[in-house]
């Protein structure tokens, strides 16, 4: 589906810098510190920056996310502005705006797959503490290193997609501030050097694609919203539930070596009960029916397979 190669290399951390840090660790230093720097070392700094040779196949991103239909449109743009250039992908950090279940992350999955890059998911609602972004000190007991800087550590990429679920859901226990670390990552200057908290050493995370998703905007600093382009989401109507159904229905089944057992097209009475659920139910129950239809001996999903995951009748938990 993707006409986006790897286009060349690029240094997120300086390797020097980590010798040097390394050499100079104490001997009563955090031992996860330096465990961290010798893995910093071993897998080096270089990782694999893409972009556009030719604009991607997007018609069935169109076809299967009918309610994204403007924020694909701008992806499309800025893709566009890359192609024939030796510029790297770049996107404005994004704001998926809208009610709960909508389809939000479902999109930023797709996204990542349409640019062939990293995929990193910060989920919000469960985090209390600026350091789980940045990282905290290593002379706190049981710290580590933030999400951001582990996306770049472990993955391939020096521009993958980073999203940050549920921004508006954000807690804090008045010590920290959970979104402080997002006003340096979401500018290009600063984010090319990064400092995480624990780790004590700049990397250069400009290249990341920024996604958010959130239900309410008001319950989001003025400030954060200026840096972020925002997008009201829509819920499909019933013609684009149903596509979104087997969209996600495709893609847990080819997800998965059982997904060979079942047909690639979902029957038309499952289709139409489960295009009454928002996305996100979507989901858990087309997982869940596959189990049901398996215990069942059935190769194919049915219509009594799919149960609504919020009702108490659903048979099978996942």
């Amino acid at each position: 589906m993707s006409a986006i190669p790897i286009a060349g290399f690029k240094d997120v951390y300086d390797v020097p810098a980590v010798e040097k840090a390394l050499h100079e660790l104490s001997q009563t230093a955090n031992e996860a510190l330096r465990t961290l720097y010798e893995k910093m070392l071993r897998l080096g700094g270089q990782r694999f920056t893409v972009k556009p040779s030719a604009l991607p196949e997007m018609d069935a991103l169109f076809e299967d996310l009918p309610n994204f239909t403007v924020v694909l449109e701008d992806v499309r743009k800025h893709l566009a502005l890359c192609v024939d250039s030796n510029d790297s992908i770049e996107l404005p950090p994004m704001l998926l705006l809208g009610e709960p279940g909508i389809g939000k992350t479902h999109f930023a999955r797709r996204l990542a797959q349409l640019l062939g890059t990293g995929y990193g998911f910060v989920p919000m609602s469960s985090l209390t503490a600026g350091w789980v972004l940045s990282g905290a000190s290593s002379q706190w007991k049981n710290a580590k290193p933030g999400k951001v800087f582990d996306t770049f550590l472990n993955g391939d990429y020096a521009n993958p997609v980073i999203v940050v679920d549920e921004l508006d859901k954000t807690s804090s226990d008045g010590q920290y501030d959970p979104l402080g670390a997002l006003y340096e990552l979401l500018e290009v200057e600063t984010a090319t050097r990064f400092v995480d908290e624990f780790v004590e050493l700049p990397i250069d995370a400009s290249g990341a694609v920024w996604l958010a998703t959130a239900n309410d905007a008001a319950r989001i600093p003025e400030p954060l919203l200026n840096r972020l382009a925002v997008y009201e989401i829509d819920a499909p109507d019933a013609e684009g539930a149903a596509r979104i159904a087997q969209s996600i229905y495709g893609e847990i089944r080819g997800a998965h070596d059982w997904g060979k057992q079942f047909p690639e097209v979902i029957s038309a009475t499952a289709l139409e009960r489960l295009s009454a659920m928002p996305p996100r139910e979507m989901r858990r129950s087309i997982q869940a029916a596959f189990g049901n239809a398996k215990i069942a001996g059935r190769s194919e999903v049915g219509a009594d397979d799919v149960q609504d995951p919020r009702s108490k009748k659903s048979r099978i938990g996942f």
